[in-house]
């Protein structure tokens, strides 16, 4: 929680979209467009005016309720599109950009695609994201750690996403707060580096107990480095019994191929589901 990492107000900017107040959305919900993190800069001052721990943990559920009616909304919007959302987190420098960049120029031929891109500041990996020729919009947060459901729901607008597409929401180089924050997504996806230590389960295990899948990253460079592979995935089972481990190099390619058949699995999945609810609905 922002409570333990001292994110603070940001000033959020979202390309291409105009802050206008009393403004509807077309996914069914209404935003207050206080786009700075008010939250984070509240519960910081609830410290430093001495309030008990009781009401700064109510606070903080309050946060994550308004969140979730934002991602709920999300969640309706991908539903009715048929769309598959995914949340790609990771700490900075595991290799995620350079990892989707791969996916999106291998995957493009097979399936709509659509980016949404969370950084503190610069626009360089959407512009890194739309040299694939994939449409990407980038949101910046500022001094804000993580992306939350109503920056993704605004994204949404100006992206206009195609209906049955796979979207990848790929948030704020962070294993803390975006373990807590849906954004009405399917999956988290945590990617790890093999140079980042095999204890970061242990180390972060919200984030790993929350995704749904869990990426090794830059396994080319394990010739070269004290890490155990084995040692790393028992670390994440022990966190997650559930989660599935893939081991990739983005950079050579090796493993990607399993990935790639993870994400067109569960795309397809939807499109089945979807088209036997067509079915049924139909024969009622």
């Amino acid at each position: 929680m922002c409570t333990t990492c001292g994110c603070a107000e940001g000033d959020t900017t979202i390309e291409g979209h105009t802050h206008e107040h009393a403004h509807t959305h077309d996914h069914d919900h209404s935003h207050d467009h206080s786009h700075g993190h008010h939250h984070e800069n509240a519960l910081m001052a609830t410290h430093a005016a001495g309030i008990s721990p009781s009401r700064i943990l109510k606070i903080e559920q309050d946060i994550l309720s308004k969140n979730n009616a934002y991602a709920s909304d999300n969640r309706g919007y991908f539903n009715q599109r048929n769309m598959l959302a995914l949340n790609l987190v990771s700490s900075p420098g595991s290799g995620k950009t350079t990892l989707l960049t791969r996916t999106l120029n291998d995957l493009k031929g097979e399936v709509s695609l659509a980016v949404i891109e969370g950084d503190q500041q610069t626009v360089l990996d959407a512009e890194r994201i739309r040299a694939t020729g994939v449409k990407a919009i980038q949101i910046n947060t500022g001094k804000g750690c993580h992306l939350d459901a109503h920056m993704v729901g605004h994204a949404l607008e100006s992206l206009k996403p195609e209906d049955n597409s796979l979207l990848f929401i790929e948030n704020v180089g962070n294993l803390v707060c975006p373990a807590s924050f849906d954004l009405g997504e399917a999956h988290k996806v945590v990617i790890l580096s093999v140079t980042e230590g095999e204890d970061k389960p242990l180390k972060y295990p919200d984030m790993f107990h929350a995704a749904g899948l869990m990426l090794l990253n830059k396994t080319d460079l394990l010739p070269y480095l004290d890490f155990d592979v084995d040692q790393c995935i028992a670390y994440a089972q022990r966190v997650n019994p559930g989660i599935t481990i893939l081991q990739v190099s983005a950079t050579t390619g090796e493993g990607m191929e399993q990935w790639y058949q993870w994400l067109l699995d569960l795309h397809q999945s939807i499109q089945t589901t979807t088209a036997q609810q067509i079915t049924i609905d139909q024969d009622a």
